[in-house]
């Protein structure tokens, strides 16, 4: 590991400003991700600024009937909340369907949304990867990519990648349509968690919109009225990845779709907002077969590779049985 500075401020201000004069400096929360990246040299940040302690670790109540969550809340104390438990399952289903006890007892709520991907081409510095070295290439294309994306990829050009989001807890937000606060040198703004993190386009390296400097401090749930459901599958029963993953939400009255909203999970390089499948869903009865129609209309999209195709299929089947489930259709 190459030499770096730690640096401690006293509130999120003076963490941004001091960050802000340091271009190759970051912020350090609970460390799960940004210390494995620097051990294995992918991460090179010349000063670290630790905001473990300067943004809130507490979820309270909104105005609104929903709740905010501090950036600082770990993931097992988010996950046991029991106004979490009661009023966004969905999302209390995905942070303990995520790493481990140990891993969620440390790892926060803004650092959670701002994981890096595990794709292996990125995380080994002797491979090309777009991501890590903007230019070399990408080594999934013709390697091995079964985990990699098969919506939204860029797959010519400089910006070429297929990586995955990995955060179970972002679809779950995404779902939600959470929004994250967030503070940088130009003050406090807004963002909705749907416009937080972007596809490759032509610049792989970048995961999120945040600009230099700016700091997570909270995210907002607004009021969840729908019964909502995370559905994860893996290659283990724990400590592993999605190949694909679904968050759902679902009212249905008089037997039909008034309300829904999907997210999906291990499919793309962000946690991809199903907005085609809502679209085909709201207004159709809630069967199986609308479940399916909307589930196919919205992967019509996909492009997958050789090695990965298997998700296509695997997420129409987790879309319909999610849904299903939500109806009470499945035991």
């Amino acid at each position: 590991m190459r030499e770096f500075r730690y640096a401690a401020a006293t509130d999120p201000a003076a963490a941004v400003a001091l960050l802000a004069g340091e271009p190759s400096g970051a912020f350090l929360g609970g460390g799960t991700n940004l210390v494995d990246l620097m051990k294995l040299g992918v991460a090179t940040p010349d000063v670290l600024v630790d905001v473990r302690t300067l943004t809130s670790r507490e979820v309270t109540d909104a105005a609104d009937g929903g709740l905010r969550i501090g950036a600082g809340v770990p993931n097992a104390d988010l996950a046991a909340d029991r106004r979490v438990r009661e009023r966004y399952p969905v999302l209390a289903q995905a942070l303990l369907a995520a790493a481990s006890g140990q891993l969620r007892n440390r790892a926060t709520t803004a650092g959670n949304l701002l994981q890096r991907t595990r794709c292996g081409y990125f995380t080994d510095v002797t491979r090309p990867c777009n991501k890590r070295s903007p230019g070399s290439g990408c080594g999934a294309l013709r390697g091995l990519h079964r985990n990699h994306a098969v919506l939204g990829q860029t797959l010519d050009g400089p910006g070429t990648c297929v990586a995955t989001q990995p955060s179970d807890m972002a679809v779950a937000m995404v779902a939600l349509d959470a929004v994250v606060q967030v503070l940088g040198p130009d003050g406090a703004r807004s963002i909705p968690i749907g416009e937080l993190h972007r596809l490759p386009g032509d610049d792989a390296s970048r995961d999120t919109t945040l600009r230099h400097g700016e700091l997570v401090t909270a995210v907002d749930l607004p009021p969840m009225d729908m019964p909502s459901r995370y559905r994860k599958v893996r290659d283990r029963a724990s400590f592993a990845f999605a190949l694909v993953s679904v968050a759902a939400a679902l009212r249905v009255e008089d037997g039909v779709v008034a309300d829904v909203r999907l997210a999906l999970g291990g499919v793309a390089h962000k946690p991809w907002r199903a907005a085609v499948a809502e679209g085909a869903l709201r207004g159709r009865p809630a069967t199986e077969e609308s479940f399916a129609a909307a589930a196919d209309a919205e992967l019509a999209a996909a492009t997958p590779l050789p090695g990965n195709g298997y998700k296509v299929p695997l997420a129409r089947n987790v879309v319909v049985r999610t849904l299903l489930e939500l109806t009470g259709g499945l035991a």
